[in-house]
């Protein structure tokens, strides 16, 4: 006696069911790591862009203390000789 497979229409259904559903779940936490991904990338951008501002603002006060520098009062003296260098390279290695 050979066995027989019963098939049925009701366990081909929960079968797709039980496949769609863990496609279902699976999609679902993608998105959801991804979504968290997308937060945490945007809050890095925000703390650079508030390293970079925080920098730039320390460049600013220094070009600003500079430029407003009494050089003479500070005891420099202006150059007395300009002296140029050649626009063409004098080494070997060209």
């Amino acid at each position: 006696m050979r066995p027989t497979i019963s098939f049925s229409p009701l366990s081909l259904c929960y079968g797709i069911f039980g496949v769609l559903l863990v496609t279902y779940i699976g999609l679902i936490a993608v998105v959801m790591s991804y979504a968290a991904l997308t937060v945490e990338f945007s809050q890095s951008v925000k703390n650079d862009e508030a390293a970079v501002a925080t920098l730039e603002g320390q460049y600013l006060a220094g070009v600003a203390q500079v430029a407003g520098t009494n050089f003479v009062a500070e005891g420099y003296a202006k150059p007395v000789a300009t002296i140029f260098v050649r626009a063409e390279s004098a080494t070997a290695l060209r």
